[in-house]
């Protein structure tokens, strides 16, 4: 125990630099761990296909529909639903413009478009 005690207190500058050191590190890998998962989130969150792009445009010029989300899903390349959100949905003829256009503008079947309402 002696001998740790006089290392310690001849290389005590070395013991406190390393330290210091290890800290950094640590502290420098926590901060890019907190950067890599805000990151990934956004680009999950930002992973719109061209057509959920290109649908929410379309819908947010017809009459009524206002502030649009949009949501596609596929299935190998076929689209196997569709969910809409929006602020008009509450109104009958702007909830049936909605689903004639994606119906159309997909070529899918009206039965698996999902229209909501967006609350505000």
């Amino acid at each position: 125990m002696r001998k740790v005690i006089d290392y310690v207190k001849k290389n005590k500058k070395i013991i406190i630099v390393v330290l210091l050191i290890a800290i950094l590190i640590g502290t420098v890998y926590i901060i890019d761990k907190g950067k890599n998962a805000r990151t990934s989130s956004t680009v999950a969150n930002s992973a719109k296909s061209d057509t959920e792009i290109r649908l929410k445009n379309i819908l947010s010029n017809i009459d009524g529909v206002g502030n649009t989300d949009v949501m596609v899903t596929e299935n190998e390349g076929e689209i196997i639903g569709v969910v809409i959100v929006c602020e008009g949905a509450d109104n009958l003829m702007t909830r049936s413009n909605i689903l004639n256009a994606v119906s159309t503008v997909l070529n899918i079947d009206k039965k698996i478009i999902a229209i909501y309402s967006l609350t505000v």
